[in-house]
């Protein structure tokens, strides 16, 4: 183990290259190894400075705070003392002694190209940025001097290791911006700052002479030209328009992540050793060759099926405009302010909230690149992509350094990383998709995701995006949706005319109509009265016009076969209009018929085609099980109630083939002739009594046949009957959904009547 004070020359590496902070040898010399509690120094009935054992700090003294575990310290100085209350893991409320810090900042937190060469080795720059920060990061005192001052202690320009000075002295002659990279006057630090009163001085100093945030241009004015990847509309639309991508040919590889980027994966030190660290997962690359879709689709219906994929990029993502300038608003606002967020995003599946989360994103990345926004990292964790909800530990925390490590560790290093002070960090967006896929047990990931943001020094914006609007009040506990916040963004279902823009869209390029815009209508009519997915009616739209291609090609084939080999004839111009096959006006065209074909093809089941290719018993025996359910609200009923309950609906029903293949009574029996005999001997009133029970009788007893339909289905999987040894007393119940039923047979003829269809 090194001497204290020492460092390896691993750890100097990493520190050299890691940047931000600054080399913080030892890290208690001044307030000791045991953890005294602060206590607060009153001037009067004003708070002017703090304790903990020996060490005392005054409003006005530059400071250094230490981050565990980083080997780095940051240089601040003390602008006022604050008491809050803060909550912890189980709840309880305990009280936290606090100081607001206005930062300093090393040359290499600045990391745009237009930041100054000019940097001494021990320079310092004054920013404008406060922060609070318990009293228990602190652990010692800086100096700050002007570059004379600093010449004069020390004429070779360093500090020795066994000054008392080393680690702690620093000069300071100009004030920065960080994010902007803009820079005050040269000034002397003993003329601008002589104690406590000349704080906001300071601090005014920094905000006239430099530039707080990037200007950037305004989204509606973002034309074509300005951006490589991404097109905004015209100037003179009113509405914000969502950027259209411009059509790449190249292959689409996701942008590496800044830590990787940024950071060399081998860190040389000044000894010339090599340190080599972990490196990522890589794939050998395929030889491919790259052409253009007026090659590979060279048939209209090809083209028209690929760009109703659901899968294919659009050029643009209309009637989602007012969605996208209020993600890009709160996003644009989180990374300028550097300050944490979550944003929950709801709507049913198909109404694209993660394309234009997406979208927001990728105009955000474009802002960043033309240096008119600040830099931030992205990264995208699918519930339906991971194997197991803590994996998204493992996930954000490369996105953030480049390392993969176990899921475990990954919490507790985002745990130290999330809680340490840093003014240098970067903001992080963490888009959680299929929210409800990453809801554990005991909710431990959500709770960690929803709070990290609310901590002071992580900088984590996070935009969660589910299916239902109020999974965080149904599924989450109050601790969790509480931390949620109220920034939630609702996607409401498309409507037909939205469906039709969206589909017509995507039609523009094909160059020739291949459906008609009465079936685009039809078909949206459709899908926006169930649900509005847009993913359903491009589904939908593409199984249309392969229905029409196939018809085309199977016309052309049989229009080939059928034509007659070329005669001489002294009617060539009628040969002309008889020889050969002429199409239809309508074929090969997508039309409200092709449409219904396409719509029965989507909502037929394997399921829905058993129940509707069953026979009329067992139609009639399903029926009465949904009118048994729907009266008496049981999902189970016994097999007596459901074939009273058959004998009614057949009665009642008017259905001419319930009333002769059902309720037709067998032919006469021995007994029945009797009972005709004693009829027609008694009164007339007894004559017909008799025969109306006779009548009753016959069809309740071939109702009893039931049971062999009960016993096909049964076995079939559609129902469940319990084997009894009395036939009527045995209990029955769906197997198979309730709504399931009901679409197959809410069509069926054979039906009509039954009531299935409520």
């Amino acid at each position: 183990m090194p001497p204290r004070g020492k460092r390896s020359k691993v750890e100097q590496a990493r520190h050299y290259l890691s940047g931000g902070g600054v080399l913080r040898e030892d890290s208690d010399d001044e307030l000791g190894v045991d953890d005294l509690p602060w206590e607060w120094i009153y001037n009067g009935k004003e708070i002017t400075g703090a304790r903990t054992g020996p060490f005392e700090c005054q409003v006005g003294d530059a400071v250094l705070l230490k981050a565990p575990g980083s080997g780095e310290a940051w240089v601040a100085i003390i602008y006022e003392f604050s008491e809050g209350k803060v909550e912890d893991d189980d709840g309880d409320v305990t009280s936290e002694k606090k100081a607001s810090m206005l930062w300093f900042s090393s040359e290499k937190e600045i990391r745009s190209k237009k930041k100054r060469i000019d940097f001494l080795p021990n320079e310092l720059y004054l920013t404008a940025s406060f922060d609070e920060n318990p009293l228990s990061t602190i652990n010692g005192k800086g100096s700050i001097l002007s570059s004379e001052q600093f010449d004069q202690r020390y004429p070779t320009g360093k500090v020795p290791r066994t000054s008392e000075d080393y680690g702690k002295i620093f000069v300071c002659r100009r004030g920065a911006n960080t994010r902007t990279a803009t820079y005050t006057d040269e000034f002397v630090w003993e003329d601008i700052y002589r104690g406590r009163e000349d704080l906001d001085n300071l601090v005014e100093l920094v905000e006239t002479q430099t530039v707080k945030t990037r200007k950037r241009k305004a989204l509606k004015s973002i034309k074509e030209q300005d951006l490589e990847d991404f097109v905004i509309g015209n100037e003179d639309d009113e509405d914000p328009q969502t950027p259209r991508k411009r059509r790449k040919f190249a292959s689409g590889t996701p942008t590496p992540s800044k830590a990787r980027t940024l950071t060399p994966r081998k860190f040389a030190t000044p000894t010339g050793r090599k340190i080599v660290t972990k490196k990522a997962l890589e794939f050998t690359p395929l030889g491919t060759r790259l052409l253009p879709t007026t090659q590979t689709q060279s048939s209209p219906y090809q083209l028209a099926r690929s760009t109703l994929h659901v899968s294919a990029v659009p050029h643009a993502l209309p009637c989602r405009e007012s969605e996208f300038d209020t993600v890009y608003t709160h996003l644009e606002a989180a990374i300028t302010a550097g300050t944490g967020a979550c944003i929950y995003i709801s709507g049913t599946p198909g109404t694209g909230k993660t394309a234009t989360v997406r979208e927001v994103v990728a105009s955000l990345q474009g802002a960043v690149a033309e240096e008119q926004l600040d830099d931030f990292y992205f990264v995208e964790i699918n519930g339906m992509k991971v194997t197991d909800p803590h994996q998204s530990y493992s996930l954000l925390w490369e996105a953030l350094k480049g390392d993969r490590v176990s899921s475990a560790h990954a919490l507790e290093l985002l745990e130290r990383e999330f809680t340490t002070p840093s003014p240098r960090r970067v903001p992080c967006v963490v888009l959680m998709d299929e929210l409800d896929q990453l809801v554990t047990r005991n909710q431990g990931v959500m709770y960690n995701f929803f709070n990290w943001p609310q901590l002071r020094h992580s900088r984590l914006i996070v935009l969660a995006v589910a299916n239902t609007m109020d999974l965080p009040e149904r599924t989450l506990s109050n601790k969790i949706s509480s931390r949620l916040g109220l920034t939630r963004i609702t996607f409401p279902g498309y409507t037909h005319t939205q469906l039709m823009t969206i589909i017509q869209s995507r039609l523009e390029g094909v160059g020739q109509v291949i459906v008609d815009p009465d079936a685009v209508q039809f078909a949206s009519r459709k899908v926006a009265a169930v649900s509005g997915d847009a993913r359903r009616a491009l589904d939908i739209c593409r199984r249309a016009v392969e229905l029409a291609e196939q018809e085309t090609l199977t016309a052309e084939s049989q229009g080939k076969e059928n034509q007659a080999p070329d005669t001489p004839s002294k009617t060539p111009g009628r040969q002309k209009q008889s020889g050969g096959l002429t199409l239809a006006p309508k074929q090969g065209i997508v039309t409200i018929a092709t449409i219904k074909r396409a719509i029965n093809e989507a909502t037929s089941t394997p399921l829905a085609a058993y129940l509707r290719a069953l026979p009329l018993a067992s139609k009639l025996f399903l029926a009465a099980l949904l009118a048994r359910l729907r009266k008496t609200g049981i999902v189970e009923s016994t097999l007596a109630d459901v074939v009273d309950e058959a004998r009614c609906l057949g009665l009642t029903s008017q259905s001419k083939h319930i009333d002769s293949y059902l309720l037709t009574p067998e032919p006469i029996s021995h007994m029945e002739n009797e009972l005709s005999t004693t009829a027609t001997t008694g009164t007339p009133q007894k004559r017909g009594r008799q025969a109306a029970v006779r009548k009753e009788q016959d069809k309740l007893a071939r109702l009893l046949g039931l049971g062999v339909a009960a016993q096909e289905l049964a076995e079939a999987g559609i129902v469940g009957v319990e084997a009894r040894h009395g036939d009527r007393v045995g209990r029955v119940r769906l197997g198979v959904s309730e709504e399931d039923v009901r679409g197959a047979l809410r069509e069926d003829e054979e039906c009509a009547g039954l009531g299935v269809g409520g």
